[in-house]
């Protein structure tokens, strides 16, 4: 699995949304933003196990997401997986501290995915 760019990292810490780009299972594409966590190699996305992207994501696992900032882009090409509980802690403090969010106790963000980078894009 390749790093990402040494100087990309802070942004990966920072940046509050993420876009997501998954493909529907007819092949159309889908892209939302949604928050995210960056920790130990890997982006860490919690969804609506109803939602679009957890469909498309159940049939393909393949995935690309993007930081919001179009001058200096940093893009990931992955695979996603599903995360059973329990979940891991110190993605769990990711979000609250970011987001003031406890995941676990959420009724509707009730999937959490990790998305394993396979290429990495900027400039």
């Amino acid at each position: 699995m390749p790093s990402p760019p040494a100087d990309t990292l802070n942004k990966l810490e920072a940046e509050k949304n993420i876009w997501v780009a998954s493909v529907r299972p007819n092949g159309r594409p889908h892209l939302v933003p949604v928050w995210f966590a960056w920790h130990a190699d890997q982006l860490y996305i919690c969804i609506d196990p109803t939602s679009v992207k957890a469909k498309n994501l159940s049939d393909n696992n393949r995935v690309a997401l993007a930081l919001e900032d179009g001058s200096k882009p940093l893009i990931c090409e992955g695979e996603a997986a599903q995360i059973e509980q329990p979940w891991p802690q110190e993605v769990i403090r990711i979000f609250k501290q970011k987001y003031d969010w406890d995941i676990t106790s959420d009724t509707q963000y009730t999937q959490l995915v990790a998305v394993t980078p396979t290429k990495w894009l900027h400039w």
